[in-house]
Order: structure tokens, then sequence, then C-alpha cells
């Protein structure tokens, strides 16, 4: 007997490799994803003007950095954005200003299509060979009400489908959300909160997307990369000791060598 469902993901047309550079865009689950990455040494960017959670400040973040990596993740929270009553513009932080001075608004999909389309238009004139990998975060808005927050998820959905069909080639869809409510539907893969995932489900969802995307020579370099890792996030119980920084230094030769191999 099978006590769970397993989201079944298509294999894309392309892989990760070692050492890949990216860059991590959007909701602070692109954060957790992206500092995973980082753990595992990749040369990664994640949220570089902090977190962004609607398409609109998604693509601010991009019109405002020169990253031209040949993978992108964007992570969408919600479709909700503020905009300053003086101007009309949308803001991607509110800045702790009072809310009497922004307008609350839902985009449409219409509207996400647009900005996401922006953005995908951006990079393909950085990196001809770019891939967009678009995912939805898992974290629920409880302040929208959880159905408020369903239907925002919902046009977060639908307008990355469209960009799929738009961008067949470029952008691709990777089911964290559905991982989250469908393989993970219990409380326990929660934090205290009951809302954010928690280290268990982040490191699952990690696992899932490393067996979509990595390519056999990305497996290899984690091997090669564990005990490093392992080696630098050792605490001594006295760091000045001869020995000790002797161990670093010969630690620190090994990653660089590792990087040198798997870096090309």
């Amino acid at each position: 007997m099978d006590f769970r469902t397993i989201v079944t993901i298509e294999k894309p047309s392309f892989t990760i490799l070692p050492r890949e550079r990216m860059l991590f865009v959007g909701s602070c689950f692109a954060d957790r994803i992206g500092n995973r990455f980082q753990q595992e040494n990749f040369p990664v960017v994640v949220n570089p003007y902090g977190v962004m959670y609607n398409p609109a400040s998604i693509l601010h973040t991009i019109e405002r950095t020169d990253e031209a990596p040949r993978v992108v993740f964007l992570t969408l929270g919600t479709n909700h954005v503020y905009r300053l009553r003086e101007t009309g513009e949308i803001v991607d932080n509110c800045q702790k200003k009072p809310q009497r001075l922004f307008h609350e608004e839902c985009l449409s999909v219409e509207e996400c299509v647009t900005y996401l389309s922006k953005v995908v238009g951006i990079f393909q004139k950085r990196c001809s060979e770019v891939k967009i990998i678009l995912t939805v975060s898992p974290i629920r808005y409880a302040k929208y009400g959880f159905h408020g927050s369903q239907l925002s998820k919902a046009i977060l959905l639908l307008a990355t489908a469209q960009l799929e069909r738009e961008f067949p080639d470029v952008v691709s869809y990777f089911p964290a959300y559905e991982i989250v409510c469908d393989e993970l539907r219990d409380y326990r893969f929660y934090n205290a909160d009951m809302i954010h995932p928690s280290d268990q489900a982040v490191e699952y969802i990690w696992e899932r997307l490393a067996e979509t995307y990595f390519a056999d020579d990305t497996y290899q370099y984690l091997r090669e990369w564990k005990p490093i890792k392992e080696a630098l996030a050792h605490r001594p119980f006295n760091p000045e000791s001869p020995e000790y920084k002797q161990f670093i230094e010969q630690t620190h030769k090994k990653a660089e060598e590792i990087e040198r191999k798997f870096s090309g």
C-alpha cells in the first residue's frame, strides 16, 4: 500500500552543471533554495536587492542587476502589489511607511504574464542559452485568509502555465508548491508557525529538484564536495592550534582543487 501521492515531474531539456552560476530571485522560499546551493559551493546570487514576492518586483530586480547566467530561478510568492498613492508606482518595499500612503491591489493573470515576459526577454538578450525555472512558493499568506491565499496562488499558477506555453524552449516549471501541498501534506513538515516549510521539507524539495535537473557530473561533484563541506563546518576546541590551522589550510587547498576540476 502507498500512503502518499508522488508528484510526477517531467524531465527538462537541460541539466544543471557542476558549480553552475545561477541567479535566484523571488520570495523567501527562493532564499531557502538558493542558500542550499550556496552550501554546496555553487557560485549563485540570491535576491541581490532583497526578497521580492510578486512578478512586478521580480522584474524590478532583474532590471537593476546585470547578472546574465544560463540558469535562472524565479519563485513567485503572491500576486498582491502595493502602489504608492502619490505616484502610482509599484513599490518593492514599503520601508515601514504608514499604510495610508499605499494602495494594495491584485495583479491579473495577464498582468503577471506581462511582467514575467519582460523578464524572459531581458535574459534572452543577455544569454541566448538562458533557461528560466519558475516556481510558486508553497508558503501560504494567512493575512489574506486561506481562501484568498489560494486565489493568489491560482493566479500565479495560471501565469506560469501561460509562460511555459509562450516560451517552451526557455521556461520550465518546478512544482515546489505541489510537492509541499500534495506529497508533504502533514504539519510535521512545517515550522512552528504552521505556515513555513520545515528544514526537512526544504531538504526534500532540494532532493526532488536535484533528481530533476542535475547532470551526472553534478552528482559526482556533490560527492567529492561533501567531505570538504563537513570539514569546513567542523568546530574545533582550539581554533588557534597549529594542527587546526594546518587542517584548514589543507581543506581549502582541496576545495580549490575541486573548484578547478569542475569549473569550466
